[in-house]
């Protein structure tokens, strides 16, 4: 692996990039239409964990979010670790507020964790994917929330990221803290390796269910052209 600095570290702009080198999979874009009522056809399939819980509304006691999966044209996934947290890498994700649009919730939280404004809406997930919190990370989230939720509920959008790499900016659009200190574009079954283990199960969901979507004829000459 090796780091590098995209943009520069100061009060404006916080972008440290390291890569993970491994050999590419086959992973593209696709703009293939998304059926709830009809299941997905995997291409690739990972399974380290348990199946993730799937409903069709947020259970109560669960903490309503959303989860956004950023592709980019070499598909790869966009991938950060948390601050205060070390070795522990995720996707974006935030809470939605009480009646907001869940795909714009998405796009917010998107803007205010990476800076990154320029995406593409794909697909959703039809239903909501929960986990529970381990008991010391319940006890410290609900401390700061001032809440009693068991875990989150969480709402996951396919994003295509159609900017420049100069606009990720892990200080977000100055509306809220930090969350991540470096970041990393990640082949699908890295994500997973890399996410902390009460998150995998609805990791794996998300990957496999997305999966159809980067399969495209169209773009194979421009994905042949990027860096693996």
């Amino acid at each position: 692996m090796a780091v590098t600095a995209s943009g520069f570290i100061g009060k404006s702009a916080i972008s440290v990039r390291l890569d993970f080198y491994c050999k590419p999979a086959k992973f593209a874009y696709s703009k293939r239409p998304f059926s709830a009522s009809k299941p997905l056809v995997v291409a690739r399939s990972v399974a380290l964990s348990p199946p993730a819980r799937t409903v069709e509304s947020p259970p109560v006691g669960y903490r309503k979010n959303v989860g956004i999966c950023l592709v980019s044209p070499c598909r790869k996934i966009f991938t950060a670790s948390k601050i205060h947290v070390p070795d522990t890498w995720q996707m974006p994700q935030g809470g939605a507020d009480e009646g907001e649009d869940l795909r714009n919730a998405a796009f917010r939280e998107l803007r205010e964790e990476t800076g990154v404004t320029s995406a593409e809406f794909i697909a959703e997930i039809p239903n909501w994917l929960t986990y529970d919190f381990p008991r010391d990370v319940k006890d410290k989230l609900n401390r700061k929330w001032r809440t009693s939720y068991k875990g989150q509920a969480q709402k996951w959008f396919l994003f295509k990221f159609t900017g420049k790499e100069e606009e990720i900016n892990l200080l977000g659009d100055g509306t809220a803290k930090p969350e991540f200190k470096v970041w990393s574009w990640m082949l699908p079954e890295q994500v997973i390796e890399h996410a902390v283990y009460f998150k995998r199960p609805v990791y794996e969901h998300v990957i496999n269910q997305f999966n159809p979507y980067f399969v495209d004829e169209e773009e194979k000459d421009s994905m042949n052209s990027c860096k693996d």
